[in-house]
């Protein structure tokens, strides 16, 4: 068959190159990372090959599409409105700030500003692990009005990631307080085991809970706080050397439990 086109797209971070009709139809895709061609139509293998040679960077499977695992299933049955996956670092705040941007001229900085600009800071180095089969989810609600500013799911575990702006102060942690320059210490830590217990109860798995303190010139642990992990944004990326508690399998099941708004609302 002649005429047959390869036209490249990436998704999730992932490249994938289509083999095209001339009419834009496709007959089959090349996935870079799984080295696998899925076919449509076997008649057409060594036509597809015979397109996606200069492309092709090893040996490869060729066959028909994989079968759907439950857990692709379960995202391709849920609703968009229900999909917290397209969430962006910070989202309840970016949500907030567009309804409410509050008075033009005010004396002091709007905090939500700076709240935001730490959960995207931690949101992007967390998502710069999705190579290291690490998936996040951002900003999801909870009943109440709480939220979690950020959930990784990967092979190293499932946690539970709250931020902190703490930009150019040095911190005092002393469970549960955490104590921002000379301002007064509040019990943050208790919040963050909260949001940890919270999720581990709606996913039925063990969650640990991971303060993060973005942007802070040092820290100090006065008492070492209780199952919580204290990092700056600079230490994020950490989380993703961690291995050997879940499967591929049971990351994406996990994930997908996750993404499902209706997840949270049983809480």
């Amino acid at each position: 068959m002649k005429g047959l086109r390869v036209v490249p797209t990436w998704r999730h971070g992932r490249e994938r190159l289509y083999v095209c009709l001339p009419d834009g139809g496709n007959v089959a895709w090349y996935d870079r990372d799984a080295a696998r061609v899925s076919l449509l139509g076997e008649d057409r293998e060594a036509e597809v090959l015979a397109a996606l040679g200069p492309f092709l960077t090893g040996p490869v499977t060729v066959g028909p599409p994989p079968v759907p695992t439950p857990a692709e299933l379960a995202r391709l049955a849920l609703h968009p409105d229900d999909d917290l996956a397209p969430n962006r670092p910070g989202e309840a705040l970016l949500i907030a700030l567009d309804r409410d941007p509050g008075p033009a001229h005010r004396l002091r900085p709007d905090p939500r500003h700076r709240a935001l600009e730490a959960e995207r800071t931690v949101g992007e180095a967390l998502d710069r692990m999705d190579g290291l089969g690490v998936r996040v989810l951002h900003s999801i609600p909870l009943p109440g009005g709480d939220r979690v500013h950020h959930l990784a799911i990967g092979p190293g575990g499932l946690y539970a990631v709250h931020t902190v702006y703490a930009r150019r102060q040095r911190v005092t942690v002393a469970d549960p307080l955490v104590a921002l320059g000379r301002r007064e210490p509040l019990p943050v830590l208790r919040r963050v085991r909260a949001d940890a217990e919270r999720i581990s109860y709606a996913l039925t798995a063990e969650v640990r809970p991971v303060l993060v303190l973005a942007g802070a010139s040092h820290v100090t642990v006065r008492t070492p706080p209780r199952e919580v992990r204290v990092l700056t944004d600079g230490e994020v990326e950490r989380l993703g050397d961690l291995g050997g508690v879940l499967k591929p399998a049971d990351v994406e099941a996990l994930y997908a439990t996750a993404r499902d708004r209706n997840t949270w609302t049983r809480l």
